[in-house]
């Protein structure tokens, strides 16, 4: 019998449909900086998750990988193979979506709530993709929930993922981490990513950090 210590046993395995609820939690729970971000996502639980989990899910479906244990989604991990590929389809398909269902805010930004502020988004998105592009056209992003980090499920996830993308031919991958997350970046300097350009504040700016795959 397991004690209530013990870690539960995880599945890594592809995306398939009908997980878009289970990943948008996690993309909730993981929204503040890594931390929980439930409590200011109340309003619109979803609002990150239709940016950074249902995209991919939808047009990336071989890089998307699924973390799950008993109790159901705890992780995932996702991957474009051509950013800008992946940039365009979304302007074209998923965006116009979002920005008729929920209306721009207005008002002095600075009085927004988070919530606020994700749905601006929608209507001004970033596209940023750090230079050399040649050099790093692909684009990954995962979340664990707490209950999975720190047993090597992040790095495996990964790792596949840009097996995957080695397959495909990719010359090379970046992201995106908050500059506050500072156990994500150390995390993906242990698997080979260094830092490309910052952008943004001290306080809510973003690191680009990238790995070549064709070495």
């Amino acid at each position: 019998m397991r004690s209530q210590d013990t870690p539960q046993p995880c599945t890594i395995r592809p995306a398939r449909p009908g997980d878009e609820a289970g990943a948008y939690h996690v993309c909730l729970k993981t929204g503040d900086h890594g931390a929980d971000g439930e409590p200011f996502y109340r309003e619109d639980p979803d609002a990150l998750g239709r940016i950074f989990v249902g995209p991919y899910l939808a047009y990336e479906p071989e890089l998307s990988l699924i973390l799950e244990d008993a109790e159901g989604i705890c992780g995932y991990a996702l991957g474009a193979f051509d950013s800008k590929g992946f940039y365009a389809r979304y302007e074209a398909e998923w965006r116009p979506g979002l920005c008729a269902k929920f209306p721009a805010p207005q008002g002095d930004p600075a009085g927004w709530t988070r919530v606020q502020e994700v749905h601006s988004w929608y209507h001004h998105p970033d596209y940023y993709c750090p230079e050399p592009y040649a050099l790093y056209p692909a684009h990954l992003h995962i979340d664990l929930l707490q209950r999975a980090q720190g047993r090597g499920f992040g790095r495996r996830m990964m790792d596949q993922v840009m097996d995957i993308l080695r397959q495909k031919g990719s010359s090379g991958a970046h992201l995106g981490v908050s500059i506050r997350n500072l156990r994500a970046v150390g995390f993906y300097e242990r698997l080979g990513f260094r830092e490309l350009i910052r952008v943004g504040t001290a306080e809510d700016g973003c690191i680009y950090m990238g790995r070549r795959l064709d070495e």
